[in-house]
């Protein structure tokens, strides 16, 4: 995690899943709030000792994000933002608090980039001559096998 001036930047794993991103979101480490908290499951007798786990907090509406990366973010159905805007990163993967701290920025990082960039809308087009022709040429060529599927009739009824 490089840190530059106050804001933390991730340089590889959000940037592996980010498409033609020129330049990560910047988050000012003052927004994000982390604390320490014992992390769960199996560890033996260091794990009740030691609070290796990093709770991380992100208020997003009150963050220097721009806009719409805001609007974006709000409007994901995920279960870690709350309804006040508020997004909880629970990290507990590792053994060390430093790593843990890393992984929930790295996460925090991958979430952000991975809004920052608008989708694109969708244009609506005609399907061509073609593609119509070929759709129909299908369509008897079905029927006249289906059609042969039937009884014969007329002869000795």
């Amino acid at each position: 995690m490089g840190v530059q001036y106050g804001y933390t930047q991730c340089s590889f794993s959000a940037m592996a899943t980010t498409p033609a991103l020129r330049e990560p979101l910047l988050i000012n480490e003052s927004e994000v709030q982390t604390s320490a908290i014992r992390a769960q499951g199996a560890g033996g007798q260091n794990v009740n000792k030691v609070s290796s786990a990093i709770h991380l907090r992100f208020d997003i509406p009150a963050s220097s994000l721009p806009d719409g990366v805001k609007e974006r973010l709000l409007a994901l159905r995920d279960a870690r933002i709350t309804s006040e805007g508020v997004l909880i990163i629970k990290a507990q993967r590792f053994r060390t608090q430093d790593k843990n701290r890393l992984d929930a920025f790295m996460r925090l990082h991958e979430l952000v980039n991975s809004v920052a960039i608008p989708p694109t809308a969708r244009r609506a087009t005609k399907p061509t001559y073609g593609s119509k022709q070929r759709r129909l040429e299908t369509k008897s060529v079905r029927a006249q096998t289906k059609s042969l599927r039937a009884p014969v009739r007329g002869r000795d009824e």
